[in-house]
């Protein structure tokens, strides 16, 4: 008797693979959790512990020459996974919008998905310890009804939650219907991320 697993899910981990980039995205990143005072008002009227720049700013990379850099590299691992996931495309994805993550201690986003998107991502710029880890749902389980939970040890395929632990420059990437969580973050300083989605 065998088993096979059905359905896959992708999940695309990569890296930015230039310290220099990296870092002047750092201080891109920081120098507009100051200037934006629309992104800073919008992030305290709806409780975001830190900045985003989700609701005030759609074109940083005509903005700054940093992020545009930051697109070119992001559209090579984007394409890199639209052929993993054998999406069958006209043309290649194009990246729908980027925004900035500046998260305070105990920061979070609770479980949401990126509607009219094909991939989304993010990228991290700073991982303090204790920034906690990036917690991926399985699509499945509104479905599960009385399924029984998981051995801990049981493969990481058969999970209903996987944690991936970034360090900075990380790139995750997974389809955008995939359900997702920022968990708090327990370190001292801030956890900076850039996310962005593809159609």
């Amino acid at each position: 008797m065998t088993s096979r697993s059905l359905f896959a899910t992708r999940f695309y981990e990569g890296a930015l693979d230039d310290d220099a980039l990296l870092a002047e995205l750092d201080h891109s990143c920081r120098t507009l959790a100051v200037d934006d005072r629309a992104g800073q008002a919008w992030s305290k009227e709806h409780g975001y512990r830190g900045y985003t720049s989700y609701a005030s700013l759609n074109d940083l990379p005509q903005r700054d020459p940093t992020f545009a850099d930051l697109v070119k590299a992001l559209n090579r691992h984007v394409a890199a996974f639209a052929k993993d996931c054998g999406f069958d495309l006209a043309k290649p994805l194009k990246l729908d919008s980027l925004w900035v993550n500046v998260m305070k201690r105990r920061g979070t986003h609770s479980g949401h998905i990126h509607p009219h998107s094909i991939v989304s991502g993010t990228i991290y710029i700073a991982v303090p310890p204790g920034s906690g880890p990036l917690k991926l749902e399985d699509p499945r389980l509104p479905l599960m009804m009385a399924a029984p939970q998981r051995l801990p040890d049981a493969a990481p395929d058969l999970q209903t939650f996987v944690y991936a632990e970034p360090k900075a420059g990380s790139i995750f990437l997974w389809e955008s219907w995939l359900r997702h969580e920022v968990t708090a973050s327990d370190a001292k300083d801030e956890r900076i991320s850039i996310s962005f989605n593809y159609r």
